[in-house]
């Protein structure tokens, strides 16, 4: 296409419903990928594209039997978009916490297990804040650690609940409390009659499961001679391992009580193979206002104020 003689000129709500597309599609993949997330069919998409394209005057993309590909113009327009739509959504946020009533949204993100784990408290917070702000919208999800971060430090999420697993500089951190993981193997396992002097030996041989991703310094220390052989982020997966009989793995105390006293798997080897796991709330150190957000921290500072913050890996 050519730039001669062209200016862009004013962009509106209709580009901007384009640009949502267009981003919608390069982040899918492809058009046929972003059908059910946009929730319309191939060829309406196609042509808000060249719309687009023709109203930016530019080539965005490549798509045919060699499949879907930006091209250089493209790959620049889907950065300048991101940063368009993550500034219209901070100025949106704004706008919602600087009105005096308190609306708009809270987007809560979780690990693993955490939601109903008593310790979280999260139902306890959740009645307190909604009483507080009834016409605040709540978003819940559960995600793994490290996208959990990223959410939060993307502004694509306001609160986290996740294992102390490392320390970010973006990152506040409130200590909530902490678990001992224990190595766990089923009750028909080798492991699981041997002394305890046998376990301490022998618990290195057996396959083991783990999360599969950098653990902190003292997990590191823990697994650094086992037989990893099987990845399992999530509790629930790894403990089907282990109920298999043929890989062990650690588990936090608190999950694996219920397992134990049916007599479903027991612990080995527990003098020499333990840590501490600690459960924090994790927001970004910013300056942007956020009406909700701040009002939940405080639900939940009221709710740990005895916690105590030595307690806190770091």
């Amino acid at each position: 296409m050519s730039l001669k003689n062209y200016s862009l000129g004013q962009v509106g709500d209709y580009e901007i419903k384009q640009l949502k597309v267009f981003k919608t599609v390069v982040d899918c993949g492809g058009f046929s990928a972003a059908e059910t997330v946009l929730n319309i069919g191939r060829s309406t998409i196609s042509l808000h594209i060249s719309n687009l394209e023709a109203r930016l005057n530019l080539t965005l993309c490549k798509r045919g039997r060699g499949g879907f590909s930006l091209t250089q113009e493209g790959e620049i327009i889907y950065k300048m978009t991101e940063s368009l739509l993550e500034s219209l959504d901070a100025f949106r946020t704004t706008v919602n916490n600087l009105n005096a009533s308190l609306t708009g949204r809270l987007r809560i993100t979780l690990s693993d297990k955490v939601s109903l784990d008593p310790r979280c408290r999260l139902p306890d917070l959740i009645r307190d804040f909604y009483d507080a702000a009834p016409e605040v919208s709540i978003t819940t999800n559960v995600s793994s650690m490290a996208k959990i971060e990223r959410t939060i430090l993307n502004d694509e999420a306001d609160i986290g609940f996740i294992p102390y697993h490392r320390k970010l500089d973006g990152l506040e951190y409130i200590h909530l409390y902490s678990d001992r993981c224990y190595v766990y193997v089923s009750k028909d396992h080798p492991l699981a009659t041997m002394t305890a002097e046998q376990q301490a030996e022998q618990v290195d041989v057996f396959p083991a499961s783990h999360a599969g991703l950098k653990p902190h310094e003292g997990v590191s220390e823990q697994i650094s001679n086992m037989n990893l052989s099987a990845i399992s982020y999530f509790y629930d997966s790894r403990l089907s391992l282990i109920l298999s009989g043929r890989f062990i793995g650690f588990l936090p105390e608190e999950y694996a009580a219920p397992y134990v006293a049916n007599g479903q798997i027991v612990s080995v080897a527990t003098e020499q193979r333990s840590y501490s796991l600690g459960m924090a709330v994790i927001y970004k150190k910013t300056a942007q206002p956020n009406k909700p957000r701040e009002l939940f921290l405080k639900v939940i500072r009221e709710h740990f104020s005895g916690t105590k913050s030595d307690a806190a890996p770091y």
